[in-house]
């Protein structure tokens, strides 16, 4: 079985920190490579409550896309195509029947959340373990050795250290920027003939379309 790391997410969307984390932490660990897991669109909004994201299918392909370059990098959509959204320990499971050998990939700031927000953590621990992405300057090892719930689980944790460059890259910061990016763009368009737009070099794009969740593609991918 291929021994890999099981990185679940919004990807919402994917940044250089998903990617370079993941692949650092792929190397500390000796694994052959990184699985992505994207969540449902349905899931970011309800339950995560973000305030938009991408489409499943365009989340997929942007993961896709980014792993074309990439061969460590493999993107299943096996979540995206259930009827609801699958625990972790369920799609963990799928992955091992798939011929995948995965331990889960987490940030630091998951640890805190393992006691009461997380549902298996203790099949997760002793079937496939965690991978621990230290983050800015969190302190794994101390986190776990103080904590009377992660202590108990720390011989099936692994801590690595991503690098401090990705320190503040997130999703959050691109839409951000690219809802800034789109303000613009409309100042600019309210301003100019609509003869010299297209010689601004400006995309034509429907933000609306771009930002808002599509539940129509739930499932179908």
């Amino acid at each position: 079985m291929k021994r890999v790391l099981a990185f679940f997410g919004a990807f919402n969307p994917p940044t250089i920190a998903h990617i370079e984390a993941a692949r650092i932490a792929m190397e500390a660990t000796g694994r052959e490579g990184v699985v992505y897991v994207p969540s449902k669109a349905v899931y970011i909004r309800d339950e995560q409550d973000k305030d938009f994201a991408y489409s499943d299918w365009q989340r997929l392909e942007m993961l896709r896309r980014a792993a074309e370059s990439r061969p460590w990098m493999a993107v299943t959509d096996w979540e995206l195509r259930q009827a609801s959204q699958p625990r972790t320990y369920e799609t963990l499971c799928h992955l091992r029947d798939e011929g995948y050998a995965p331990a889960l990939l987490i940030g630091s700031d998951k640890l805190p959340e393992l006691e009461h927000g997380w549902k298996h953590v203790g099949e997760i621990a002793r079937e496939f373990g965690f991978v621990c992405n230290g983050r800015g300057t969190d302190e794994c090892e101390a986190m776990i050795r103080q904590d009377p719930y992660l202590s108990t689980l720390a011989e099936y944790i692994e801590v690595v250290r991503s690098s401090d460059l990705l320190r503040g890259v997130s999703s959050t910061g691109v839409r951000r920027r690219l809802s800034r990016i789109r303000a613009l763009k409309r100042e600019v368009q309210a301003l100019v003939p609509n003869e010299v737009l297209p010689l601004l070099d400006l995309e034509d794009e429907n933000p609306s379309e771009k930002w808002q969740i599509n539940s129509a593609m739930n499932g179908r991918r």
